[in-house]
């Protein structure tokens, strides 16, 4: 039998028909629309807030451990002990490309730390962005070197920005801004 265009359908449940509210008792969702009746949630216009319990202290409040923040300016460092350097039986130098290539940190673009945990006795030549205090002593201690790399990566400049202005510390010292202080920085400088 022949096929017509008038016989494509969808499939059964793939297109629903729009509930279209407000439009008489017959529909079933004339009158009020399914609103209910009166309050907040009824009327049009902004509905109440997220995390709002109707004046009750919210949960955010009543628990410990929702309270606190996540600081998006901190820095993601690479943090690895002297101890793992030493599992890994690296011989001369230890950049973060070498540790990045043997899988030990996540990429070259986050900062590397040397930290001063776990057994270690090799001579190494280490390169890191920071380096602990007990970690130096323990490679220098071993005959090994340690270079400071200069950080270059996102998070040298990620800083959150101030609404208080830019004062150095001349300015400070002359008490710019204070009651009785100067108002320029022409009165500061003396030109």
């Amino acid at each position: 039998m022949p096929m017509n265009l008038s016989d494509l359908v969808p499939n059964p449940g793939s297109n629903r028909k729009r509930k279209r509210v407000g439009r008489g008792t017959g529909s079933g969702h004339g009158k009020t629309s399914g609103r209910g009746t009166k309050g907040q949630k009824s009327r049009s216009g902004p509905n109440v807030r997220i995390g709002f319990e109707g004046g009750q202290l919210p949960i955010q409040k009543r628990m410990p451990y929702k309270r606190g923040f996540t600081n998006i300016y901190k820095a993601d460092w690479e943090i690895v002990n002297v101890g793992t350097l030493q599992e890994l039986g690296v011989s001369g130098a230890v950049t973060p490309e070498t540790l990045f290539a043997r899988g030990v940190i996540r990429g070259t673009e986050f900062p590397l730390k040397i930290l001063g945990d776990g057994e270690f006795s090799a001579k190494l030549n280490i390169s890191a962005h920071a380096v602990s205090e007990s970690a130096k002593e323990r490679i220098e201690a071993a005959g090994g070197s340690i270079t400071l790399i200069e950080r270059t990566d996102k998070w040298v400049t990620a800083r959150p920005r101030s609404r208080r202005l830019p004062l150095n510390s001349e300015l400070k010292r002359a008490g710019f801004g204070k009651v009785g202080g100067p108002t320029t920085r022409e009165d500061v400088s003396g030109n």
